[in-house]
């Protein structure tokens, strides 16, 4: 019966959102025209190509070679006009319309100036924080929960990619933290497993950089920091442009070309505890019609424990060239690789004797990531705009290592386990984004379509004896117990269109078509030995599996806006998973799959207020509510030789709410608006989540917490700056979570379920900038506490993984 009102509930929703889609309001207001010349204050020369918004992207026009430019047919009201150059200073002017058309003057001033040995450039805030526009580079984002960090603005520890001070002011979010040297980002949040981030839509400039967005949506490569000009996160109702992930999108904007150089060059040298080394070189400019930014990145380490060293490069190249005044071109190549000895897991027992030991001295995991992406952009007029983006990925990840399901066993130098998952994927997605007028009032309009192939290719057997990084099967004809290949094949299109119903109040009505062919093809086995180790017995089992399935997704979003400065926003949106072929079959000790898993379905709902367009104080609180139907995980169960063995396969149905808020304000700016050498910035990021099982055929489940969800996640922190001085304190709490659904709290021999502990971290970072040359300091974890964040199940556990204790990192820049 639930899920006969759950179709009933959601079919109506996806009418209605049809019907808004193509409905149009009759109310006809009187029309005026906004006309207006834009010049450069410095010498009153026009400035062409100008970028005009009005209220947040609602309505948008570029000037003319005159330097000017119109809007037609706008009703009465007080408008916003925000202006935009690459060469100019972001200004922003009221302008209010009532009886009679307007016409504006804007000077411009330059975009760089230098004042006291600084180079200020425009910027929206100064928290490094904020959100995206309503309409913002080919999407539309009214009535969306989102987040975009600003990693130059922040005084945090860049070179490693501290996860935990990057996405500090993002609410919610749950991180693993094993890696300290940010090799892979793992986050989760709103109760979605962080392992390598497989529950959001990973993209950078717009493309996919997951290993197979639908087969295995796992990160294994994250560009660095460093590079990046804007992380872009839009919750759950992103799954109706973006794909159908739980958590969302989250997409690494990297850096933009200079304008107004030939070359910038900026050179970044890091060193820091436990042999941390990292170098940073990009370079920037635009000649003529040609603009790019490339950079290469080189890092090393030796871990926090031992048998932990890493070596790791990045190299990132985009080109751009302006084909005409209204369209261009763009190409990115991305290369990264690396190689890191991974020193296992722990038992319990084993974490509160010494946190820092290993018992595993022969685990390797080796990545070669390759992504390649052709963009176009084409401006038919000042009101629509096209893009397509064709990408592809060509790159493999190999886990090595000796692996029991008792941690605790010392190793007994036998041949290891050896996993190779070869990746081949590429895609296009187009988008169409239309502005125009509706009886009388602003209207957006964005179509979109995406064609996805993916090839991908895994096999597991059995590795050489030796202690080296030597990824070769042993006897593959026999030994390989383990062989797939996993064709996937998606084709989607979705319509989305901002209804501006009154000057205040917007409704932004979606739908998303999805066809999902997921295949895979080979064969599983098993070896059997003796007590001596001799082989008895090979068996291997063909299997063949083709699952193909399409659907309709539909949500629809509203905002308000009572004043300038608020926004009351509120979405509900349908989301869907589908199994990934690691859950459809992988050999694992410990572990065993449920043949009959299904994909994962549900809705989440947000109603929020926050801030819009503020400099002193900025502040986000929203309600969220995330039903979970065929929610997937792992429950402990005892096998017909009483080992207790995980089973991976569908939980039930879980449901999942909370209050987010994020606060953040410039104290001495609010109460001191004069000053204009100090700063004094405080935030707090607060989730108090409530999370429980519903229903579930499995026993022991019913009731229980969900896992991966504190109930307490805690963020905060403070920032001082005196001129060209800045500090920051950070101070972060988790409360209690599971890492299984049936809340178990002891992690047994194998230490993969358990309990994770509340755990508390302090963090200070601090930053001197003297004309080109730029220091930084961080001490991460000053207080020094033992805690982990992550029970892992397979690699690079099995076991608790714990995180790194006190830390410090030093980092010279020079920009030239």
């Amino acid at each position: 019966m639930k899920v006969k009102v759950y179709n009933i509930k959601f079919y109506l929703i996806k009418v209605s959102c049809i019907l808004l889609l193509f409905l149009t309001s009759y109310q006809l207001w009187a029309q005026y025209q906004l006309t207006g010349k834009v010049i450069a204050q410095r010498d009153s020369s026009v400035v062409k190509n100008c970028k005009i918004y009005i209220n947040e992207g609602r309505q948008t026009a570029l000037t003319d070679s005159y330097g000017q430019f119109v809007f037609h047919n706008l009703p009465e009201g007080r408008y916003t006009v925000q202006i935009t150059d690459t060469s100019f200073r972001y200004k922003k002017t009221e302008v209010l319309i009532k009886g009679h058309n307007q016409h504006i003057l804007i000077q411009l001033e330059e975009r760089s100036d230098t004042l006291k040995e600084v180079v200020v450039s425009d910027q929206r805030t100064d928290f490094g924080f904020t959100h995206l526009r309503a309409v913002d580079n080919m999407g539309i984002y009214e009535g969306k929960k989102s987040e975009v960090i600003i990693p130059d603005q922040l005084v945090a520890n860049l070179a490693t990619n501290n996860a935990r001070q990057v996405y500090s002011r993002v609410a919610g979010l749950n991180i693993w933290e094993n890696d300290g040297a940010g090799l892979q980002l793992s986050i989760g949040g709103r109760g979605l497993d962080p392992n390598r981030t497989s529950n959001f839509n990973v993209r950078q400039n717009g493309y996919d950089i997951s290993a197979d967005a639908l087969g295995y949506p796992e990160s294994y490569y994250t560009p660095p920091t460093e590079a990046i000009g804007r992380i872009q996160i839009v919750r759950g109702a992103a799954s109706l442009q973006y794909g159908t992930q739980f958590g969302g999108l989250i997409n690494f904007s990297m850096k933009k070309p200079v304008k107004d150089k030939k070359i910038e060059l900026l050179a970044r040298q890091s060193a820091g505890s436990f042999g941390f080394y990292n170098a940073f070189t990009s370079a920037s400019g635009t000649m003529g019609k040609v603009s790019y930014y490339n950079f290469f990145q080189y890092k090393r380490g030796d871990g926090w424990r031992a048998n932990s060293h890493f070596d790791s490069y990045t190299v990132y190249a985009n080109v751009n060239y302006a084909l005409t005044s209204k369209t261009s071109l763009g190409v990115d190549v991305t290369q990264m690789g690396y190689l890191a000895q991974q020193p296992g897991g722990l038992s319990d027992e084993m974490f509160k004797e010494n946190p820092q030991q290993t018992n595993r001295q022969r685990n390797w995991f080796k990545v070669n990531w390759n992504l390649f992406a052709l963009h176009i952009h084409h401006t038919f007029s000042q009101s629509s705009e096209f893009n397509l983006r064709v990408f592809g990925l060509s790159a493999y990840r190999y886990s090595l290592g000796f692996r029991p399901n008792r941690v605790a066993t010392i190793d007994d130098n036998s041949a290891r386990d050896l996993i190779k998952g070869d990746f081949t994927n590429w895609g296009a997605e187009a988008r169409y984004l239309k502005r125009y007028t509706l009886a009388g009032k602003p209207a957006v309009l964005l179509v979109g379509g995406r064609y996805y192939h993916g090839l991908n290719y895994s096999t597991q057997g059995q590795g050489s004896i030796g202690k080296g990084a030597d990824f070769t099967y042993v006897n593959p004809e026999e030994f390989i117990t383990y062989r797939y290949h996993f064709p996937n094949r998606n084709v989607s299109a979705f319509i989305e269109h901002i209804y501006y119903l009154h000057q205040k109040l917007s409704l932004t009505p979606g739908i998303r078509y999805e066809y999902i062919d997921t295949r895979s093809d080979g064969y599983y086995g098993s070896i059997s030995r003796d007590l001596a180790g001799n082989v008895i017995n090979i068996s291997r089992t063909n299997e063949k599996r083709d699952n193909p399935r399409q659907f309709v997704l539909a949500g629809v979003g509203i905002s308000y806006k009572p004043a300038t400065h608020i926004d009351i926003y509120s979405n509900i949106s349908q989301n869907y998973r589908s199994i990934t072929f690691s859950d459809m079959r992988i050999d694992n000790p410990s572990s065993v799959i449920d043949p009959n898993m299904k994909d994962e379905k549900g809705y989440s709902i947000d109603l929020g207020i926050r801030s819009e367009q503020t400099t002193a104080y900025s502040y986000d609180v929203s309600f969220f509510y995330l039903n979970y139907n065929n929610r997937i995980g792992e429950v402990q169960f005892a096998d017909e030789n009483n080992r207790v063995l995980r089973r991976r396969g569908n939980i039930g149905q879980a449901v999942i709410l909370g209050l987010e808020s994020y606060v953040e304000g410039d104290l001495l700016h609010i109460f001191y608006p004069n000053n204009e050498l100090w700063s004094g910035i405080i935030f707090a990021n607060t989730a108090l989540i409530h999370s429980t099982y519903k229903a579930s055929e499995i026993p022991g489940v019913k009731n229980k917490q969900v896992e991966f969800v504190p109930t307490v996640n805690l963020k905060s922190g403070l920032r001082v700056g005196y001129k060209n001085i800045k500090a920051s304190f950070q101070y972060t709490y988790l409360s209690d979570q599971f890492s299984d659904a049936t809340n178990a709290r002891e992690g047994g021999v194998s230490a993969v379920i358990g309990l994770i502990p509340a755990y508390t971290i302090m963090d200070i970072s601090a930053s001197y900038q003297i004309k080109r040359v730029k220091v930084e300091g961080t001490l991460n974890n000053f207080a020094n506490r033992m805690y982990f964040t992550r029970r892992a199940t397979g690699y690079p556990g099995p076991g608790i993984l714990p995180s790194d204790g006190r830390s410090i990192y030093l980092t010279i820049q020079v920009k030239i």
